[in-house]
């Protein structure tokens, strides 16, 4: 459950960051305008990364399990060929 609070939290924080650079790139342009929404971009792709990682550790550690087409990808089995031997 804190896992999926952790992950909730970040995608929050992610569209409110995007939301904060929208309002800073309709405003007028003046150079701190310009500034703040480099800024909140990249606040967003810094959040993006480390939710990215975040994810990909609570996975390969077991603390958070696919469902769905994940669990259904990592449930099949490759097929078996026979070999023959001459």
């Amino acid at each position: 459950m804190i896992i999926q609070s952790i992950v909730i939290i970040a995608f929050m924080l992610i569209i409110i960051s995007l939301g904060s650079a929208l309002f800073h790139l309709v405003n007028p342009k003046t150079e701190q305008q310009s500034k703040k929404t480099v800024k909140a971009l990249t606040v967003r792709i810094t959040l993006s990364i480390l939710l990215f990682i975040f994810v990909f550790i609570a996975v390969a550690t077991g603390l958070f399990k696919p469902h769905g087409l994940g669990e259904k990808m990592h449930m099949q089995k490759p097929p078996q060929t026979e070999h023959i031997n001459n």
